[in-house]
């Protein structure tokens, strides 16, 4: 890891934007754009324990994330609202099973339960096997968007991590492995989220993002 191209990332943000992500122009324009606090109450609430007796309820509330959030593509949106609603009972209960197990229970057999399905509808994506979580544990969980992590990946010099197309959970954990560990080494006010802190890395690259 570049620290020293991360470290002037976070003085040149700071000095656009004082506070970092507390920054009222910052609040303004997330809020706007992104609703990222009704996103994370909404699956925090859709996705709580107690909903997974009810597997065909945690489907519509999957639909519903993807549908509402602003970092999934227009055109994997419909793909997967067509392939969630034409679920057969049996894979709709291992979907539900699977993201229990992602947000609940064991990580990597969620994961991988949720990718093999999405595999039989050739919707293994890595922005839908990574955003339901990142909504529902915003501080702990990692958002995968190819364009974005490869970016980093380049940027940083992050050498322990190789990007693959295909979601596997080794890359995923440790890609998020290495995003807490950058996040450790900047001020907190430039990661209120993951998702945020990504932001901020992408724009150290990619100009003006917001």
């Amino acid at each position: 890891m570049n620290i020293k191209k991360l470290k002037q990332a976070e003085e040149a943000f700071l000095f656009r934007y004082p506070g970092g992500f507390n920054n009222p122009e910052i609040i303004a324009i997330r809020t706007k754009r992104h609703n990222v606090d009704k996103m994370i109450g909404f699956a925090q609430e859709s996705f709580a324990k107690r909903n997974f007796k009810f597997p065909d309820q945690i489907i519509r509330n999957m639909i519903k994330v993807i549908s509402r959030s602003s970092v999934i593509s227009v055109f994997e949106k419909p793909r997967f609202r067509d392939f969630a609603e034409a679920l057969s009972p049996e894979g709709t209960r291992l979907i539900s099973a699977g993201l229990k197990e992602l947000l609940h229970g064991s990580e990597q057999i969620g994961f991988e339960t949720i990718l093999e399905m999405l595999r039989r509808g050739k919707l293994a994506k890595w922005s839908l096997m990574t955003v339901c979580q990142t909504y529902f544990h915003p501080q702990r969980e990692v958002l995968v968007k190819p364009a974005t992590v490869k970016g980093i990946i380049e940027y940083f010099e992050l050498k322990n991590l190789q990007y693959e197309p295909t979601p596997t959970w080794a890359f995923y954990e440790t890609y998020r492995s290495t995003i807490h560990e950058m996040k450790s080494n900047v001020d907190q006010s430039l990661s209120p989220s993951n998702a945020a802190f990504s932001w901020f890395l992408l724009l150290s690259f990619h100009g003006n993002v917001f």
